[in-house]
């Protein structure tokens, strides 16, 4: 066995036999040299396994091979610094901390099971995650950090990296939100916000002219509430690009309204979502003894008149305000007026992801259930020898654009920024999705598409009854 220790470099390099009978632990204590430990003593907080099929692997080669294990600070000077490491608002490493594994010249790569490196570390800040990274000396010129080939687990206070590969490792403190991604989903989402209000305004023109043509078509509830959640999404999007587009508001009175505006169109939003699946309920699932009179003047008072309340609750504790999105250096890659920061922490998980989760989970039971009533009613109809059955498929897919199942993605947003880009794209274009459903509906036959859409036809069934 050999060992190194120095204040920047401590590592150690010993023989092991490649007919181990079991897997190798190792602690990385920072503070300390490598040192093997066994699994049953008591787990150091950062260590690495490597597994017992790792060294099968190569016993046809060799009976013992020379493992080294080092632990490498890289604080002063280029060293493992990478192009990514020097672009503003990015990433950093760890503490400055490096682990390296070899196993002599021999280069290990595609392992069948993956080796085992854990970290252990205080909570991140909000806007910031974990990445495990390892050293591609094929990156440019100089190599820089990636992650192909290694998955990360995350936890409270340890991430596990999980790599197929030897060489050195490190987690990286990466921001969710840098500058960089901050104003490319702005991008994204004021494209996809335009083309939703184009889209909701066509919703709202064709119903007018269906009321205008068709007398009958002035008694259905189905196509208000439709027309409700397009005028709520529209002027969301547009208290969407007023806040966005006029940046940070040097007066608190101006920048209050503009929060205020902005919480009750997005609430008032999440409020017809879920009055779109209470509708969807009524028709599909209950189906009969649902009268209500004045049915669609009771849906307004709630879809409207609630987030009212809750607005002037929220404001009236003083809670909108100035509000930034900041990268790791505390500098602001996005000001807008929303709720003030630190000081309104609970009223906006309260008035927003709280109000957001309840309509979500109402809605997706919703949904569940009306997808399993359409798929076993069509089996029952057609036989169990159909095909796929794709109008089915279809009316889910239009019906989930109004119970917002695109904001359900908003929950994958942590995993990632690939999650963050899929959630601003499709949230983005809802009203587009709300448009292909409403005029398919409703246009230009409605008896046409009632005879393949059993949703259109529970409809008329239930305004009948109510008539």
């Amino acid at each position: 066995m050999g060992i190194v220790n120095t204040s920047f470099l401590k590592a150690v390099v010993q023989s092991v036999s490649t007919n181990i009978s079991e897997d190798l632990f190792f602690s990385l204590t920072p503070s300390q040299v490598p040192r093997p430990v066994t699994e049953e003593e008591h787990e150091p907080p950062d260590r690495v396994r490597l597994p017992r099929s790792l060294f099968e692997s190569l016993q046809d080669s060799s009976s013992v091979v020379r493992l080294a294990i080092t632990l490498l600070d890289i604080g002063p000077g280029n060293l493992f610094k990478g192009p990514e490491l020097n672009l503003e608002d990015s990433s950093s490493v760890l503490n400055n901390r490096v682990v390296g594994l070899s196993l002599g010249n021999i280069s290990v790569s595609r392992l069948a099971e993956p080796l085992e490196i854990t970290f252990s570390h205080q909570r991140p800040p909000s806007n910031m995650t974990f990445s495990c990274v390892f050293w591609d000396v094929t990156k440019g010129s100089t190599g820089d950090w990636s992650s192909t080939g290694c998955s990360t687990e995350l936890s409270a206070k340890r991430t596990v990296c999980r790599c197929d590969h030897l060489t050195f490792f490190a987690l990286l403190l990466r921001p969710i939100l840098d500058r960089a991604t901050v104003q490319a989903l702005i991008r994204i989402s004021q494209a996809g916000c335009g083309a939703s209000m184009i889209f909701l305004a066509f919703t709202v023109v064709l119903y007018a002219a269906l009321r205008f043509y068709r007398q009958r078509f002035k008694s259905e509830d189905a196509p208000k509430v439709h027309v409700a959640l397009s005028i709520s999404l529209f002027l969301l999007n547009l208290a969407f690009f007023i806040n966005v587009g006029h940046g940070r508001e040097r007066s608190d009175a101006t920048c209050w309204a503009r929060g205020a505006i902005f919480h009750y169109f997005l609430l008032c939003t999440f409020t017809w979502m879920g009055l779109e699946a209470f509708h969807l309920y009524l028709l599909v699932i209950k189906v009969f003894n649902t009268y209500f009179g004045h049915y669609f003047l009771k849906l307004s008072l709630v879809g409207w008149g609630l987030p009212a309340l809750i607005v002037i609750g929220t404001g009236s504790a003083n809670s909108y305000g100035h509000y930034a999105i900041r990268d790791k250096k505390n500098m602001a890659t996005l000001e807008l007026c929303w709720f003030r920061e630190k000081t309104a922490v609970s009223a906006l998980y309260v008035t927003v992801h709280g109000y957001f989760l309840i309509t979500c989970l109402f809605s997706a039971v919703v949904l569940g259930l009306v997808a399993w009533k359409i798929f076993t009613l069509s089996t029952a109809t057609a036989g169990k020898e159909q095909g796929p059955n794709w109008k089915g498929v279809l009316t889910v897919l239009g019906l989930s654009s109004l119970v917002g199942v695109t904001w359900w993605l908003a929950i994958l947003t942590p995993l990632g920024r690939s999650t963050i880009y899929v959630f601003a794209l499709f949230n983005s274009l809802q009203g587009v999705f709300i448009f292909c459903w409403f005029a398919v509906l409703y246009f230009p036959s409605r008896t046409a598409v009632s005879s393949s859409s059993g949703t259109a036809r529970i409809d008329q069934v239930h305004t009948t009854s109510q008539e």
